[in-house]
């Protein structure tokens, strides 16, 4: 019997990280006088991705896309105490080990969410850790999802993407799984909740 596994997103989701995100951005723009606006600049990450929001200003302003990123990457790395786990974001992760259900990583942090996740004691949970750095294309592109189910034999109606924005839904409709987001959508398979708890009430629901 094919067991339910989840596909975690990481900032936002199991990390409360947008704080050193942002903090991040805002020295790389300071490093390149370009003007930083907290709320804006927050609200175009959410909805879109940092990386375009990079690609963005770096076609405005004449400047080297891998530039900006590389002093972005350097500054988001000294900030790694500033990230902190989301509320009962441990707890979940424990049900989820307990309940015999493989859990996996898809984000698109660079390799320092491997330095976080050994940081905070998390790297055991994940049988495997996807990131920017892993060669997948960007989602909503499928290809990180269809690797891993291919890999690992996963059931894609039992298969859930838990993610915070708008692209995470999009990313599980493409790849034909499940999504669990703290968003609504319109998608069918999208099951929306305000707390991570809440997850376990879903399928303690279903039984």
């Amino acid at each position: 019997m094919q067991k339910t596994a989840f596909i975690w997103d990481l900032d936002g989701t199991l990390l409360d990280s947008y704080e050193a995100i942002l903090s991040g951005i805002e020295e790389t723009f300071g490093q390149f006088a370009i003007p930083y606006d907290k709320e804006k600049v927050r609200e175009f990450i959410l909805k879109y991705s940092v990386q375009d929001l990079l690609v963005q200003v770096a076609e405005e302003r004449k400047l080297d896309v891998e530039v900006l990123n590389q002093v972005r990457a350097q500054s988001l790395a000294e900030k790694n105490a500033q990230v902190v786990l989301m509320p009962g974001a441990r707890e979940v992760l424990d049900w989820t080990d307990q309940a015999g259900m493989q859990q996996f990583v898809y984000t698109h942090k660079g390799d320092n969410a491997l330095t976080i996740l050994r940081d905070l004691g998390l790297e055991s949970y994940f049988t495997e850790i996807l990131t920017s750095q892993s060669g997948f294309e960007r989602k909503p592109s499928p290809e990180a999802a269809t690797y891993l189910i291919d890999k690992y034999q996963l059931d894609p109606e039992k298969t859930y993407y838990i993610g915070d924005r708008t692209l995470d839904v999009e990313f599980a409709q493409n790849s034909g799984i499940q999504s669990i987001n703290f968003l609504e959508s319109t998608y069918e398979g999208n099951h929306r909740i305000q707390a991570l708890a809440d997850i376990s009430r879903i399928f303690e629901a279903e039984e």
